[in-house]
């Protein structure tokens, strides 16, 4: 299973946002700007291209955000296309509810990376049976949670005590280090800065 491995800040300062959620890349950001290379201050592009090079960088900013690789991030893409519904929510929603995302989503993980970390390590328990696989999709009324061996873990307390992140409305912390998956998520209650819509448009054309 491939996986993103370069310089995080270099992916952020090309899409324009903080993408793996980590200092360094916000650090990169404040500092520079601009999109990385030497002529990435005073790049210009046609007018003719600004409409692909837009929902291209919607499509990568997803696609790195939930850590998936093209091939992995299209198969998504085309089930959610054959569901009923808006297919772009539909696709924000499949990835939600991906295992690693649920993990960081509860604040036991800094950024999905770690939570994909901590997935395929085996520290998370799933109706009360071990899966390591970042990709597992979660369903409503499943039970997830921390082993409880991993529970002390320096890294977990730290994140519980200081990040402090609440879980969104679709998620119920029915105990310190366990959630209930209460249902699929709607569009409102997913955070992330992307326009879905124009990734939709990109994988129609």
């Amino acid at each position: 299973m491939s996986r993103y491995t370069g310089p995080r800040a270099r992916v952020s300062r090309r899409l324009g946002t903080n993408i793996f959620g980590t200092r360094g890349e916000e650090q990169a950001l404040d500092k520079r700007p601009y999109p990385p290379g030497v002529h990435g201050r005073t790049r210009r592009r046609g007018n003719n291209n600004m409409e692909y090079l837009t929902q291209l960088q919607e499509k990568q900013k997803a696609r790195f955000s939930y850590g998936l690789n093209e091939r992995q991030f299209r198969s998504v893409y085309d089930e959610a296309s054959r569901r009923d519904g808006v297919t772009g929510e539909n696709m924000l929603r499949l990835l939600e509810l991906r295992l690693d995302n649920v993990i960081y989503r509860t604040g036991w993980a800094s950024t999905r990376p770690q939570a994909r970390q901590f997935v395929s390590h085996g520290h998370v328990l799933v109706n009360g049976k071990r899966v390591n696989i970042p990709s597992y999709r979660v369903r409503k009324g499943d039970h997830v949670e921390i082993k409880e061996k991993t529970r002390t873990n320096p890294i977990v307390q730290w994140n519980k005590d200081v990040l402090d992140r609440q879980p969104p409305g679709w998620l119920d912390r029915d105990a310190e280090y366990s959630v209930k998956v209460q249902a699929e998520p709607i569009r409102d209650q997913i955070d992330i800065p992307i326009r879905e819509q124009l990734i939709v448009e990109l994988y129609s054309k």
